[in-house]
């Protein structure tokens, strides 16, 4: 057996879609298929302007300089994430301050927020861990009253919500993913989500290098010049036109990943019941992508027996972040509000498990792997 932990879905359309753009002669940014993809986008979660880039953290990067920060202001984040959700801003000279998470979701701990705000604080960055959204009622409440912006790191939440409203268009800017490992996938790329309109003018020209080349081609002036900072974060038409596909089959996707998820959840239930692990926790007001299944061990060092014992068995299962206030680079650019115990403690027990779309063949002699190495 080898069960790899992630595999790549095509739709069946990718290539055609690619040959398209060749034939319709343009392979750089802005095309038909980055245009196709970014209405999609918008029509799907409501944001005012979509703008596909080449990676969520080139998202995350733009949400960066959109917010106008200064060297020493910070920003709120938890630790346990990917390394650009501090990147983005440290990038800007900004100090990203680590907050706990929850010990359901894994996710921000809300109730954190407010005590780690200081004088130099301008912004909240939530990260909606494994496709489940942070509490963001709370988190947009906390951020009026204290006039900060709220910038999503929805690289996992494509398709997912809170209380019905698509993750990433409910802050003020939010940052999407299409990673390989992500649900819908062009390989590399990912998206800007800007909601309202103070910051979509603006966003396009940072895009574009800092030029006004956008509204140009548009015929809104007569030439276009450097008028901003900015930098190139336009994907190639050929990774709009692979993701073109994947959005065309959004719904059959994240239908068939549930299922999957579903599955394993079902099949762990009397292992949770009898204290071998714990399984995810989905609040009912998350409506979930199923991004990703984990498990949590009881300790460190069942979690490395469990992965080497899979390993063995041709099964690939991994664990996750190494907490970014633990870090050398944590440590030196960003502080931690607190000792953060529950980052600490759940990063050494989570495993996440295989899921993509074929796995379905294999999935019951997973479980049953799994189960003999609990």
């Amino acid at each position: 057996m080898n069960i790899p932990f992630n595999k790549p879905y095509m739709t069946g359309k990718e290539l055609w879609n690619i040959a398209q753009a060749h034939a319709n002669g343009h392979l750089a940014g802005d095309g038909t298929f980055t245009k196709q993809c970014s209405r999609w986008l918008e029509a799907r979660t409501g944001a005012t302007k979509a703008l596909l880039t080449h990676s969520c953290t080139a998202g995350l990067e733009m949400a960066a300089m959109l917010a106008d920060l200064s060297p020493g202001d910070e920003v709120i984040m938890p630790s346990y994430t990917f390394v650009s959700t501090a990147n983005a801003f440290v990038l800007r000279g900004v100090v990203p301050v680590f907050v706990d998470i929850r010990r359901d979701t894994l996710n921000i701990d809300e109730t954190l927020i407010e005590s780690a705000i200081t004088g130099r604080t301008r912004a909240i960055v939530p990260v909606h861990y494994a496709g489940v959204g942070c509490e963001m009622d709370a988190i947009m409440a906390i951020a009026q009253r204290h006039q900060l912006l709220v910038i999503e790191d929805a690289a996992q939440a494509v398709m997912a919500g809170y209380r019905g409203r698509p993750l990433g268009a409910i802050g003020h800017m939010g940052a999407l993913s299409f990673h390989e490992t992500k649900n819908i996938i062009s390989g590399e790329g990912g998206a800007l989500l800007v909601n309202g309109t103070d910051f979509a003018e603006r966003a396009e020209i940072i895009r574009e290098k800092g030029t006004n080349r956008s509204q140009f081609f548009r015929g809104q002036v007569d030439k276009y010049t450097w008028v901003d900072v900015g930098s190139s974060y336009l994907p190639s038409e050929l990774v709009a036109a692979f993701l073109w596909a994947q959005m065309d089959e959004a719904e059959t996707i994240t239908r068939r990943r549930l299922a999957i998820w579903d599955t394993y959840h079902n099949a762990f239930a009397e292992a949770e019941a009898a204290g071998l692990l714990r399984r995810p926790v989905v609040p009912e007001h998350c409506g979930h992508n199923a991004h990703m299944y984990y498990l949590l061990l009881p300790d460190l060092g069942r979690r490395t027996a469990f992965i080497d014992r899979l390993r063995k068995v041709g099964i690939n299962c991994v664990f996750h972040y190494i907490p970014l206030h633990s870090a050398p680079a944590g440590k030196r650019l960003g502080r931690s509000h607190g000792e953060l115990p529950v980052t600490v403690e759940l990063a050494d027990r989570l495993v996440r498990l295989p899921l993509w779309l074929g796995l379905e063949d294999q999935q019951d002699e997973v479980i049953r792997q799994i189960l003999a190495a609990l």
